[in-house]
């Protein structure tokens, strides 16, 4: 359900943008450097943590939308729903769970992080240019979660299908 006048009941993320182009064009552009610039991370890790941060965070529209592009992009259908339910027994290799235990901290409790966190990513076998970019795949997806639900943006699994799609084919540049 829209809360402003710019926003209807299909709308997109892009609409917000279209209404505030002074503000969101370089975000847009942020956005695609994060999610698919160079990084230690491939496009599919990067993907799985803005699900999974958007999941814990109870952001249901940029969970289906991104838990659909790291599908396409080879994640399991599925394990982002057992990473949420049951994270301790999600099939994930000891190199990935340490990140994505890093990144739950992360969203759920902030202000607890500690340096032996970090030191457990770490120590997993991930570099510190890695732990970057997780954390600030996290980051942008708080705020967009925050903006999707301060807007009441929603989308059913059709449309998660065809975001996804997009984001697979296109990445995040908005156009005009």
């Amino acid at each position: 359900m829209a809360f402003t006048s710019y926003i209807t009941d299909d709308s997109r993320v892009e609409q917000i943008f279209f209404h505030r182009p002074d503000i969101y064009r370089p975000f847009a552009q942020a956005n695609d450097v994060v999610m698919r610039g160079p990084s230690d991370l491939s496009v599919k890790e990067r993907e799985l943590i803005g699900a999974f941060s958007s999941a814990l965070g109870g952001c249901h529209y940029c969970a289906g939308i991104h838990a659909e592009t790291a599908r396409l992009f080879g994640i399991e259908p599925g394990l982002l729903e057992h990473l949420v339910d049951d994270f301790e027994t999600a099939p994930l290799g000891d190199k990935q769970r340490a990140l994505l235990a890093f990144i739950r901290k992360l969203v759920l409790t902030p202000h607890r992080m500690i340096r032996a966190d970090a030191d457990a990513v770490y120590a997993a076998g991930w570099s510190e240019d890695a732990l970057h970019d997780a954390i600030a795949v996290s980051a942008l997806f708080a705020f967009m979660n925050r903006l999707v639900m301060g807007h009441g943006i929603s989308a059913n699994e059709t449309q998660f299908q065809q975001r996804g799609r997009r984001h697979f084919e296109t990445g995040y540049i908005v156009p005009d």
